[in-house]
């Protein structure tokens, strides 16, 4: 059989799966840096994952009272799970969808809206602040040319001189977006609860083995 590249499902596997293995390494093994590089990989793909949904959403409130939801569900377990005090990843995400939605209303201020998006996340101190709102805004405007991989690397490499190298490996995971066919792929219902229940079993698991 030929490739015919990655659908949206595809890419709800490798981001939930990237997204355990970065919260087993937080719980169980804390100083590993392999497990943390690999779990990197998570966020840019929830960040694309949101992009698509936002395109093709019929109900963009319902999307995003849903994460609003989730992200309330979480943040007790998150807080107590991975010893965070900061807004959890929902919330990020959330506030990353407003910014898409306002930019596709208001193109002609599509800057400025960007700009005050990173000043909210800094201010609520979501959990990537104004580097997941660059993400979002990049990978809303991905365009596999020059430039864009440029202006990637540019903001990764911003990032690691506050934030340290492990970010850096980010960079090359916009070819996991070039590959993706913009296909739905498999139903996956369970995706809508995976935070929320994927932080209840690190619980559960903390209980038994810690």
């Amino acid at each position: 059989m030929s490739f015919t590249g990655l659908t949206n499902y595809h890419l709800k596997l490798l981001a939930a799966a990237t997204m355990v293995i970065d919260h087993v390494r937080v719980v169980f093994y804390p100083d590993n840096d392999w497990l943390r590089i690999v779990g990197r990989i998570s966020f840019p793909l929830f960040v694309w994952l949101l992009v698509q949904g936002e395109t093709h959403t019929r109900n963009v409130w319902q999307y995003g009272l849903r994460l609003a939801a989730l992200g309330v569900l979480s943040q007790p377990l998150y807080q107590i799970v991975l010893d965070a005090n900061r807004p959890n990843i929902l919330f990020q995400l959330l506030l990353g969808l407003v910014c898409l939605r306002l930019t596709r209303r208001f193109s002609t201020f599509a800057l400025p809206i960007w700009i005050l998006g990173a000043i909210v996340a800094l201010l609520t101190e979501t959990s990537y602040g104004a580097y997941g709102i660059a993400l979002t805004a990049m990978t809303r405007y991905f365009q596999p040319g020059l430039i864009w991989w440029a202006g990637w690397a540019g903001v990764h490499l911003l990032w690691a001189v506050d934030a340290g190298p492990f970010q850096l490996p980010v960079i090359g995971v916009p070819i996991l977006f070039w590959l993706a066919n913009g296909k739905r792929g498999a139903k996956a219902r369970w995706f809508y609860g995976f935070y929320p229940g994927h932080l209840a079993l690190l619980w559960v698991a903390q209980q038994i083995f810690r």
